[in-house]
């Protein structure tokens, strides 16, 4: 077996300015598993560096070469075999960057394993419902929106920051918004104060982490003083999480990244438990290039009716991903090809 691992800054279409940050380009990591000539490709684009608790691309290589690669190229010698996808998830350490780490090599082993058998992602994880688009836009600046036809609207917002003259555009757009605070609001005051002033021109539709990972009291506080849905993203990340918003009844709704909990296993897992205990859910990205769009976009397909970020991707990948046949749909693209590997690996 064969890994090679790439790490490759791109653009995103249209610039996105979030409470805490402004997200103009991601690095994205890429890793590719040669096997019995079969490749298969993964994908993650974290964050440039840890914030809301969610760890660095930096902390993420690190952790795919000191844990997550190691432990697949032993699985690999000790068995002869590369190792069923769904099994991947069990190579997760206890540290924030390894479910980032476990997440890209067990897409690129899905991708190997579906090449293998002649199967497409859709094969894998047929279509159940007809799963509406939410596209993201900001309230914090004045870049031009690209919003296509979106069933629903996740607007990046701040108590203290929104440009209140975006409030008519954003009401032209005629689609119910999505306040997303990205852990930013100082008080519960200064939220119902926001969707106040946002109800005077948009039907309001939940109200997105206002507050910081793992706060669930002040997010339960808040839900009992809002006559609409409180969604948490930032703060799912495992079984634990929906369970404690579940007791603590600090949503209604959560926000389910694979990338975040550790791949398409454990968020099939979670958007599973989080179905049985009441919850609404709905699957979100990291600004991912149509690779990793497209494996989302599938398995929120098959588990979700709600809107979810699967639209077309934000980044243009023309020249890093080239489209192929089956699997996940891309192979590696002459840009990438013409980069030597941050780790080229053989068992």
């Amino acid at each position: 077996m064969r890994l090679r691992l790439w790490r490759y800054e791109m653009s995103l279409r249209s610039p996105i300015h979030a409470a805490r940050q402004r997200h103009d380009s991601r690095s994205h990591l890429f890793l590719e598993v040669d096997q019995d000539a079969v490749t298969g490709l993964g994908e993650i684009s974290p964050q440039p560096f840890t914030l809301n608790g969610d760890p660095g691309v930096d902390d993420v290589l690190a952790e795919l070469v000191s844990f997550n690669l190691p432990q697949l190229l032993e699985i690999h010698r000790r068995e002869g075999l590369v190792p069923q996808w769904a099994r991947v998830t069990h190579l997760t350490g206890s540290r924030p960057a390894s479910r980032f780490a476990a997440a890209l090599v067990e897409m690129a082993v899905l991708d190997w394993q579906l090449r293998s058998e002649g199967r497409s992602i859709e094969d894998h994880w047929p279509a159940r419902f007809t799963t509406p688009e939410q596209v993201t836009v900001s309230l914090l600046d004045d870049n031009p929106w690209a919003t296509r036809d979106a069933a629903q609207i996740r607007a990046k917002v701040s108590a203290v920051a929104v440009t209140s003259s975006r409030w008519p555009e954003l009401a032209a757009l005629g689609r119910p918004v999505v306040l997303d605070f990205n852990c930013s609001a100082p008080d519960a005051g200064a939220v119902v104060d926001l969707v106040d002033a946002a109800r005077r021109h948009v039907v309001v539709a939940a109200v997105e982490q206002p507050f910081g990972v793992g706060n669930l009291v002040e997010h339960a506080r808040l839900a009992e003083m809002l006559d609409l849905p409180l969604s948490l993203d930032e703060g799912v990340r495992q079984r634990r999480d929906i369970d404690q918003i579940s007791r603590y009844r600090a949503a209604r709704w959560v926000c389910v990244k694979p990338a975040r909990v550790g791949g398409f296993a454990q968020a099939r897992t979670l958007i599973e438990l989080a179905g049985y205990r009441g919850l609404e859910v709905y699957l979100g990205g990291f600004f991912e290039s149509p690779l990793a769009r497209r494996a989302n976009r599938t398995l929120a397909r098959h588990l979700v009716s709600r809107p979810s970020d699967i639209g077309e991707s934000p980044i243009d990948a023309h020249d890093v991903l080239v489209p192929t046949a089956g699997g996940l749909g891309f192979r590696v693209g002459p840009a990438l090809e013409a980069m030597t590997p941050l780790v080229s690996l053989v068992s």
